[in-house]
């Protein structure tokens, strides 16, 4: 791996319905020359599953979760109190990725603790520093494992 050292490799999950935007992460990842693995949950729902079933699909720590708010059948918000309400999850560090500039988004994503609430309209170069940020975190930060 070039940017990762193989004893404390982070396991990403990005939690988005948006193809375009999946693959804005996957290549801004693959720019910034980040190879940890990136997991893929469509939906609040999807991605609870993921981080509560043991097998197949279950992520294990350390984690860092890149999160959309506007997503269909749980969105990013109601996500986020259910994951602070799990006692196994509710300290899992929180990046938000989304479009919504909304004032009441920002304030309830940071009263849930989140580590940054970053917009994806920040394309290019912002976008990219964005995701060095979230690189460097988990570099720096000591995640449970």
């Amino acid at each position: 791996m070039d940017s990762v050292n193989e004893s404390t490799v982070v396991n990403i999950l990005l939690v988005e319905d948006d193809e375009i935007d999946v693959e804005s992460v996957r290549r801004s990842f693959r720019r910034n020359r980040i190879a940890n693995k990136i997991h893929l949950a469509r939906d609040g729902v999807e991605a609870l599953e993921m981080l509560r079933v043991d097998g197949d699909k279950h992520i294990t720590r350390p984690l860092i979760v890149l999160l959309d708010i506007n997503m269909p059948r749980m969105n990013g918000l109601e996500f986020l109190n259910e994951l602070r309400r799990d006692e196994a999850l509710r300290d899992l560090v929180v990046f938000v990725l989304t479009t919504s500039s909304n004032e009441y988004d920002i304030y309830e994503a940071y009263n849930l603790n989140v580590a940054g609430y970053m917009l994806k309209t920040e394309v290019g170069d912002g976008f990219g520093d964005a995701i060095k940020l979230i690189d460097h975190y988990w570099r720096v930060v000591e995640l449970r494992n």
